[in-house]
């Protein structure tokens, strides 16, 4: 019975998809002042933050990995550091969160940021955890993103 009501809500969502069914993810009040600078119907102007975040994403995870291949824990906190304030702009919660932890991690501390953590290892395999989870968060985003922004759902 399971697949029959997730391709009856799949069905359901056919155009924009309504935000707010997303509050775990995306925190409604915070895209809203976003989506309030937009002067037309069209969403330009928050659609250029948006897909600019898209950009700066990418390629921030591609240097967080060049970065765990050569243990630079510092560079992964100033990555995480950067990547938190940009997903926090746009109220992107869980990636935020993830992002916190991994400057958290890159610091030589736990995941809240109080206690040190002495292993480089430890604190290297847990970014690597970390990115693999923020990677597939920032990918539903991005996915429910582009599809308030009228492009077709993701195939994968």
């Amino acid at each position: 019975m399971a697949p029959t009501e997730k391709k009856a809500a799949e069905k359901v969502e056919t155009g924009p998809p309504d935000l707010s069914k997303y509050e775990n993810i995306i925190d409604p009040s915070t895209f809203d002042q976003i989506l309030e600078m937009d002067d037309d119907d069209e969403r330009e102007f928050s659609k250029g933050i948006v897909y600019g975040f898209f950009e700066q994403a990418d390629s921030t995870f591609e240097k967080m990995e060049k970065a765990i291949s050569r243990e630079d824990l510092a560079e992964l906190s100033q990555l995480g550091h950067f990547l938190k304030g940009s997903s926090a702009t746009l109220g992107l919660t869980k990636v935020k969160d993830a992002c916190e932890k991994i400057q958290h991690y890159g610091a030589r501390k736990d995941e809240s940021g109080t206690v040190e953590e002495p292993d480089d290892k430890t604190s290297l395999a847990n970014i690597k955890e970390t990115l693999t989870e923020v990677k597939k968060d920032y990918d539903e985003v991005a996915d429910i993103l582009k599809r308030f922004y009228g492009e077709k759902p993701s195939t994968s």
